[in-house]
């Protein structure tokens, strides 16, 4: 399989960045795109809506679906996944996109962002993964991708910012579970992580950090693209890296993808 024509996908947090790419990437091959998210009126620090996205998927030549979910609800999260089979049939894809950031230390850390984290992060994968297998076990060729990084016990990840990685690796953690209890019974379950630092407006309201040095969510979308139309039976558990899929699928020049070429790359967080 190469193209996503005709799947559905219900994506997290998909109003804007990283999960908007991985939406319009698949809209381009004529998919049904779910957008999970609680922007439903536009935000003056960063733009994109749950309606501004779908009509992106349409133009883009799939058809989208406005969700207002906050996936720390569990009755909004149950809500969105049975407005998505009624309005498509079917689900074919999950990917957990949404995330909450804070990179303080301890005593920086309100304890109101250390819960979002968590509720968000971990909790929020764990949920939508419950209220979508239902479906995702009927379908023909079913994928979870979470956008987490390779789990990680070194001190130098856990130091700087505790609840944050918690978090992060909270979803990493709900992978290597989600994987070994459905892998065997035929839904890939994976993660995916980028290599560099991505240009988001999400990023850019991080103080000290820069879009300039990081790639385009498109290389996510791209690497993403080509982790879900792989065949799901025999394929989970995998923490997988934007740069090494896309090499796997031919492409290893991936100058294109830089948002500003004359600035050195920074690596994200937990990569060695």
């Amino acid at each position: 399989m190469t193209s996503l024509s005709g799947k559905t996908l219900f994506i997290t947090g998909a109003s804007r960045g990283i999960g908007l790419a991985i939406a319009l990437r698949a809209a381009r091959d004529g998919a049904n795109v779910a957008i999970a998210a609680k922007s439903a009126v536009p935000n003056p620090k960063l733009p994109g809506t749950i309606h501004t996205a779908a009509q992106a998927v349409n133009d883009a030549g799939g058809k989208g679906l406005a969700l207002q979910c906050d996936i720390r609800e569990e009755d909004q999260v149950r809500a969105a996944v049975a407005a998505t089979i009624e309005t498509f049939g079917s689900l074919d894809i999950l990917v957990n996109n949404a995330s909450a950031i804070w990179l303080r230390g301890t005593l920086d850390t309100p304890m109101k962002r250390f819960d979002l984290m968590q509720q968000v992060n971990a909790r929020g994968s764990f949920l939508c993964a419950q209220a979508c297998l239902p479906h995702l076990l009927n379908a023909p060729n079913p994928h979870i991708l979470t956008l987490c990084p390779p789990p990680s016990l070194d001190p130098k990840w856990w130091g700087p910012h505790t609840g944050y990685t918690l978090a992060k690796m909270g979803m990493s953690l709900v992978t290597l579970g989600l994987a070994a209890e459905f892998g065997p019974q035929g839904v890939a379950v994976n993660a995916l992580w980028p290599r560099t630092l991505i240009g988001t407006d999400a990023l850019n309201m991080i103080p000290g950090v820069s879009t300039a040095n990081g790639r385009r969510p498109e290389v996510m979308a791209d690497a993403a693209h080509a982790v879900l139309v792989r065949e799901a039976a025999g394929f989970s558990g995998q923490f997988l890296i934007d740069d090494e899929v896309l090499a796997a699928a031919g492409i290893t020049d991936l100058s294109g993808y830089a948002v500003d070429p004359s600035q050195p790359l920074l690596p994200d967080l937990f990569l060695d």
